[in-house]
């Protein structure tokens, strides 16, 4: 199988986060899928990554669903908890770690338009989003070794793809400040060689796509 990835994006980090711990063989495409020659479409009618693309030459799309999809097809070393309530607990993460990077996406193609089409509001929104978000996260987690339950799940790659973007994106949250028991508990995860091996990386996107 092969996995399209762009190589700054915390929903493909995550995928390939999870296939590292499984020990899944797979082949990295990056892609920028904002540029005109992107091949996106020909892999997900909703042109988003990241893809996985089967060996019978099917896709499956959007992280959340690759995500599960792997859990499905290869159960073991499993992601998710075992039970009902901590299952429930990761996904809930996961649903924080989407809603704060897709907040950072709306918010960092705004501040690519000229200065004087901008909405302050419509800016001013996602940095709310941003702000809740990570505070909700951060509360979640707490004092804890692993985000939910006694061993590394999907709920600690949410919550370290979401903080690791923030660094990269968005310098200026100055999030390890205001929550230093989470930058310890996201340094803390970052030393896992699935995640030394996955750390995002700007790409170019052509002046043509914005």
């Amino acid at each position: 199988m092969k996995l399209i990835s762009a190589s700054p994006s915390p929903y493909a980090r995550k995928v390939r986060i999870a296939l590292a711990e499984k020990g899944i063989p797979f082949e990295l495409v990056t892609e920028v899928p904002w540029n005109p020659d992107t091949q996106t479409p020909k892999y997900n009618p909703l042109e988003k990554l990241p893809i996985l693309v089967l060996d019978d030459g099917s896709s499956v799309y959007e992280s959340h669903f690759i995500l599960e999809y792997l859990e499905m097809k290869y159960p073991t070393p499993p992601l998710l908890p075992r039970n009902d309530d901590d299952i429930l607990a990761a996904k809930r993460l996961q649903v924080l770690g989407d809603g704060v990077c897709d907040a950072l996406v709306l918010l960092f193609f705004e501040r690519l338009r000229p200065a004087d089409h901008r909405s302050s509001t419509w800016m001013a929104r996602q940095r709310r989003k941003m702000d809740g978000g990570v505070r909700e996260i951060a509360r979640s987690v707490g004092d804890r070794i692993w985000a939910v339950g006694d061993r590394f799940g999907l709920g600690d790659i949410a919550v370290g793809c979401t903080m690791a973007i923030l660094d990269l994106r968005f310098p200026e949250f100055e999030w390890r400040k205001d929550y230093p028991r989470l930058a310890r508990y996201v340094d803390r995860v970052a030393e896992r060689p699935s995640f030394q091996h996955t750390v995002p990386v700007v790409q170019t996107i052509a002046a043509s796509a914005i």
